[in-house]
């Protein structure tokens, strides 16, 4: 039986981990011994967490089309160039939450760190931690 604040435990790691990707994604540009592509692997993996934090007692694949068509959404709207999204895109926040340019390499990336996630979190290791039988009573 799983107990009543697990879901407040599940929560408070994943945005942990949230806190964690997003250090390591700004870390990651700027540096150049690691290849662009891996900041936008962790956006996309940032965003499975965040989603995930949000939908604690949904399944992976269903997290995992949220958080793609969010991260494919975000991508495909850096096609729109309106002065005024430009004028967002320009600020440094702005830039991380909206990026700058479309890239179809950016949505390979995400592919890849959604499938990341969802390979790491249908792990049979994973899910025998995660266990009812191996929780603590």
């Amino acid at each position: 039986m799983i107990k009543k604040n697990q879901p407040l435990r599940d929560r408070f790691i994943y945005a942990l981990l949230v806190l964690i990707v997003i250090t390591a994604g700004i870390l990651s540009r700027k540096t150049t011994m690691v290849p662009l592509f891996a900041g936008d692997l962790l956006y996309a993996v940032m965003m499975f967490l965040i989603i995930r934090f949000l939908l604690i007692r949904s399944g992976y694949q269903k997290i995992a089309i949220i958080s793609l068509a969010i991260c494919y959404g975000i991508e495909l709207a850096q096609l729109y160039n309106a002065p005024w999204i430009n004028q967002l895109r320009s600020t440094t926040l702005g830039a991380l939450v909206l990026g700058r340019g479309f890239l179809w390499s950016d949505m390979a990336a995400y592919t890849a760190g959604i499938a990341i996630c969802v390979f790491i979190g249908l792990s049979p290791a994973l899910q025998a931690y995660l266990s009812p039988s191996h929780r603590k009573p």
